[in-house]
């Protein structure tokens, strides 16, 4: 039924668009879907299986999924379309603050190309997020749970982009108008866009460097808070078996006490080793740190100041078929997590998934 409706959905719309204009080519129509399912156990044994400070693969001793989504896609030389549904625990974790059906829509967009010469493009709806070297779709990331960095910065965002790709594919620039901080509506009260850039340089296969920003005020205009981050990244395959990611962020947000300003950051190191076509091994170290909690609030001394390791296994059955298995560890300088037996400074993490395109 839903893979229907994503049908008539999308069939609605380009009916709409071949009756105003006739000239345009034919495009080409794809479905495809994924589902990933997991089984996370946290050794603290939260009580209310909610895995604290973790906004994907979050849930506690319970064989559940993390995304599930149907996805359609619509292209063409001069357009295309994207409408993907989902759900799972990492849509409630995340999509919590929107309203309605907005809660299940990974991805709704809609893209022209401005020239017929070049690649620039300007797409507005639901848009992946602009930051960050992971996503929700485990696949395209390193490891199976997402580190601190991304878990803290959007994965999803509501606007419009503006991009362009050099004829060589070396260089892609993009601009941004965003409804707020990972929202696709904005919040009540709040009257003004945010805005966004990347810039993307990969001078060959083997390297690619990325900076990313966002610009704006996520909160009611009653309560301005200007908010200023930046988002860097490096991708490098050493060899065919050797990969690295380094990734660092910096944010900054007024704390609406005088000019004084509270900062945040954070920092990555993913090695991943392909010792064949279908095993790899990851190793992660990361740190972040937020002592006035302006993403992460924990009400502690030091706020969020925590260190994470994590080793990770992956072996590929089929093409679109992966299993995962991770140990992770966080060690944070205050008490901010809990256990049975009270406040501790540790969270020994143990996850496994399986994740399934088609």
């Amino acid at each position: 039924m839903l893979k229907n409706i994503l049908t008539l959905l999308l069939l609605g719309g380009l009916t709409a668009a071949a009756q105003t204009d006739t000239a345009v080519a034919p495009g080409s129509f794809s479905f495809s879907g994924y589902v990933e399912a997991y089984y996370a156990y946290d050794f603290n044994k939260p009580a209310d299986n909610v895995r604290p400070y973790v906004y994907s693969h979050n849930r506690h001793n319970e064989i559940t999924a993390n995304l599930a989504f149907l996805k359609a896609t619509y292209t063409t030389a001069r357009a295309r379309a994207n409408v993907t549904l989902a759900a799972g625990t990492y849509m409630n974790a995340n999509y919590a603050a929107e309203p309605g059906v907005l809660k299940n829509i990974y991805e709704a967009n809609a893209g022209i190309r401005l020239s017929k010469k070049h690649e620039l493009w300007l797409d507005a709806g639901v848009l992946p997020s602009h930051i960050g070297f992971e996503s929700a779709y485990s696949p395209a990331s390193f490891t199976l749970t997402r580190s601190m960095l991304v878990d803290n910065a959007p994965y999803y965002e509501g606007g419009a982009r503006l991009s362009y790709t050099t004829a060589s594919s070396k260089w892609y620039l993009a601009v941004l108008a965003l409804n707020g901080w990972q929202r696709i509506q904005r919040p009540p009260g709040n009257s003004s866009f945010c805005g966004g850039t990347q810039v993307t340089f990969t001078p060959s296969q083997r390297i690619s460097l990325n900076y990313s920003t966002f610009y704006g005020n996520d909160k009611p205009d009653s309560l301005r808070r200007t908010r200023f981050f930046h988002n860097v990244y490096c991708t490098s395959n050493l060899s065919s078996r050797l990969s690295v990611i380094l990734g660092w962020d910096q944010g900054v947000e007024e704390s609406g006490i005088s000019s004084e300003l509270h900062f945040w950051q954070g920092a990555a190191a993913i090695l991943r080793y392909k010792a064949s076509a279908d095993l790899a091994i990851a190793a992660r170290a990361e740190y972040f740190r937020d002592e006035n909690g302006v993403i992460v609030v924990t009400g502690s001394p030091n706020g969020f100041t925590t260190f994470g390791y994590s080793a990770n296994i992956d072996y590929t059955i089929k093409k679109d078929i992966l299993c995962r298995i991770e140990g992770k560890l966080l060690s944070s300088e205050d008490r901010v997590f809990q256990d049975r037996s009270g406040p501790t400074t540790t969270s020994p993490q143990l996850s496994a998934a399986i994740c399934v395109g088609f």
